[in-house]
């Protein structure tokens, strides 16, 4: 026996089987579970033939149940491995399907988070007792990373919850609270201790031992049939019409969401053994395939070194921000004030006036209201959140704001203005004499505005995304002068506000501002070359990217974009340089100047708002834009706005504005939408068939479309 999984069996006959893998801090399913758990279940059934089994119970050593597959063997399968790899599945469902025909009752006492695998195995129980805990999670996450759950997970819980509960649970994957699983069916009852949990545990098969063959699972019962599996016409018609909506989310980007689909309604017309056989043909598809293998990487190990520390200056200690100042009260500040004050920092929120302080809070406070009104926060939680923000006015002749003096960090968040900020910046040194300076720039070089200050080794740049409660990311930019020892403390407050910090160098539009640049501007040249708008927003939509290129430029705002347009133009006269045309700041220019159609904040831009028929694209765009023919590929328009931005990142690469793929990657997938199922920008370039192939069809784009195309050196 293996200590994977202990056995333990007391004098009642009472098994408790405890996964605890040696040397991990979660349990995973790979190789040493398999071997460990088919010890425990051959046991099993050798203590209950010799009459000496009551009953079994499933808990764990560790602070979380199960975390689920290993993901670094998942990562690792390709098709040369795959028969190796199904005999493994084929093992697992074997044993838990052993486990649940054991003729005695089986319990999983939750102690901790399950998920994926950890489900898999919870469900394989005939009862489950979850911890009352708000840290516990139930659900079924593999389809972020590209994959199905392929324990037995589809086809358990599509018979017993019905394809209808099971799907949004499958397809979105959503991790559930312990009550919300109960609610849900996947758990049983909780507990509010870890003791009440194994007496609960042990309560539930003393109540079921007598019975003569045990707990049988309701899909291995004669005439069992799937909760509300179509009966009539109707019904099929209904279940014929998912694909279709599943589409309508994924625009066919995403296979493991169509996979899902397809194994859980294939196999509810099945029985449970022929269902699992499905479940596994599906999963080994994903498992091999290219967009899982992008997402693994990125999604789950990329962001976790990031968020681990691989960019922070080493030789530094964490140090914690208790006192934060936000010196602009619109969107960005009150979004930075908000994100830090619900992290438990006390924040001096500064604006011209205290009245548009006060606004800022009110934004906040509105925010908290709508969790408040969800379910998803308490009251109390609320009122804490919000009386940890003091608000302020910015002092006479910006003097400085009152209240900064013990500020730990102060954080600049006012528009995209060179002159504004350093006046800001001036300020609030004099203000805060002990603090680290950051500005909120998503284009300004961090060298130059560190001008303004006396110490620019303690100037920083913290370029947060919009929405700040809603976007993961934060670019932490490093200046010429900026210390090592600032870096750090800039990087220990992102990750204190539960952001992912990736560390760049600087320079105009630094990473992410740079890349993401070249989106917006693709999609506006090619509407001027004469594809129809509709054809540039919904081929966007349909390669991956959350947001078309037109709608995304309204959100930010074309009167910002003008602006960076304008302040790149002077900075670049003051050095004797012109920027590189580019037709899209043309159409931006006379969308902001002549037409008045400043974007979404405006009421108007690429879209209009409001009305009758709400949000939809301009009608004269093309008619007042247009001046080419049109005749550009659909697979052309796909490739032109992945590979603009793709070779963006790979010339941030080559200059060292962003030091490695890795963050590269995290930068494009968390801060700008670069399509998840690519893995990010630069595992673009490699899942594409490699750097040669990459860079042929990107000299093809080059020759038909212009410069902007022109490959670099792939260096790393």
């Amino acid at each position: 026996m293996t200590d994977a999984v202990r056995y333990d069996r007391d004098a009642g006959g009472v098994v408790t089987l405890t996964f605890d893998q040696p040397g991990q801090s979660a349990n995973v399913m790979n190789a040493d579970y398999m071997t460990a758990m088919g010890v425990a279940v051959d046991r099993l059934e050798r203590d209950r033939d010799a009459g000496e089994l009551r009953g079994v119970v499933l808990t764990s050593a560790k602070p979380t149940f199960f975390a689920g597959g290993d993901l670094e063997m998942l990562r690792d399968v390709d098709r040369g491995d795959l028969a190796e790899f199904r005999g493994f599945l084929t093992n697992v469902k074997t044993q838990l399907r052993r486990l649940e025909r054991l003729g005695r009752p089986v319990v999983a006492a939750i102690n901790g988070s399950a998920l994926g695998g950890g489900l898999e195995i919870a469900l394989a129980c005939h009862h489950r007792v979850a911890l009352d805990d708000p840290a516990v999670r139930v659900g079924f996450p593999e389809v972020t990373l590209g994959l199905l759950p392929g324990a037995g997970g589809i086809v358990r819980s599509v018979r017993l919850l019905g394809l209808t509960a099971a799907l949004p649970l499958l397809v979105e994957g959503t991790q559930l609270g312990p009550g919300a699983a109960v609610k849900a069916g996947l758990v049983d009852e909780l507990a509010a201790t870890p003791e009440d949990l194994l007496t609960r545990a042990r309560a539930w098969i003393e109540a079921r031992a007598a019975e003569p063959e045990g707990p049988v699972q309701p899909w291995d019962r004669k005439g069992f049939r799937v909760p509300g599996q179509p009966a009539d016409a109707q019904g099929y018609a209904a279940l014929s019409a998912a694909p279709a909506m599943l589409t309508s989310r994924t625009h066919g980007a995403y296979p493991a969401p169509e996979r899902i689909l397809a194994a859980a309604v294939e196999g509810s017309f099945v029985d449970v053994d022929t269902a699992l056989e499905i479940e596994t043909r599906y999963f080994c598809d994903l498992v091999t395939g290219q967009v899982a293998k992008n997402m693994i990487g990125t999604l789950w190990f990329g962001r976790n070194e990031v968020a681990r520390g691989a960019s922070k200056p080493p030789g530094y200690e964490k140090r914690p921000v208790r006192t934060l100042g936000v010196l602009g009260a619109g969107m960005m500040g009150a979004g930075i004030a908000h994100v830090s004050a619900y992290a438990g920092i006390d924040v001096v929120l500064a604006d011209v006036t205290a009245d548009q302080a006060r606004a800022g809070r009110d934004r906040i406070a509105a925010l908290l209201d709508e969790r408040v009104a969800k379910g998803r926060l308490t009251p109390g939680r609320r009122d804490e959140v919000l009386s940890r923000i003091t608000v302020t006015d910015t002092g006479p002749g910006m003097a400085g704001p009152s209240g900064l003096a013990d500020c730990d960090l102060v954080v600049e968040a006012v528009f995209e203005d060179r002159a504004v900020k350093n006046a800001v910046h001036a300020a609030a040194e004099r203000a805060a004499p002990r603090a680290f300076l950051a500005s909120n720039t998503s284009t300004l070089p961090i060298t130059g505005l560190a001008e303004a200050v006396r110490a620019p080794d303690r100037f920083v740049g913290l370029h947060f995304f919009s929405p700040v409660h809603r976007m993961p990311l934060v670019e932490i930019i490093r200046g010429v002068q900026t210390s090592p020892v600032t870096l750090a403390a800039a990087f220990d407050f992102v990750r204190q506000i539960g952001k992912l910090p990736i560390i760049v160098d600087d320079g105009r539009g630094f990473f992410t501002s740079r890349v993401f640049g070249t989106y917006v501007t693709e999609g506006i040249a090619m509407v001027v070359e004469g594809v129809p708008p509709a054809v540039v927003e919904n081929t966007a939509r349909t390669a991956g990217f959350p947001v078309g290129p037109l709608a995304v430029a309204d959100e930010v705002s074309l009167t910002l974009l003008a602006r960076v347009r304008a302040q790149e133009v002077a900075d670049l006269a003051a050095e004797g340089r012109t920027p590189a045309p580019h037709p899209a700041y043309d159409v931006i220019d006379a969308m902001v100047g002549e037409l008045n159609r400043p974007g979404k904040g405006g009421g108007a831009g690429f879209y209009d708002y409001g009305g009758d028929e709400g949000k939809r694209l301009w009608p004269e765009l093309a008619e007042r834009f247009a001046t080419g023919p049109g005749e550009v590929p659909v697979g052309d328009v796909a490739d032109r706005l992945l590979f603009v931005q793709a070779l963006e990142a790979l010339r941030c690469l080559n200059e060292g504005v962003v030091q490695t793929a890795r963050d590269a990657n995290v930068g494009t997938v968390f801060g700008i939408g670069f399509p998840a199922w690519t893995g990010g920008a630069a595992q673009f370039v490699s899942a594409y068939g490699g750097p040669a192939v990459f860079t042929a069809r990107a000299k093809e784009l080059m020759a038909r479309y212009g410069d902007r195309f022109q490959p670099p050196p792939i260096k790393w």
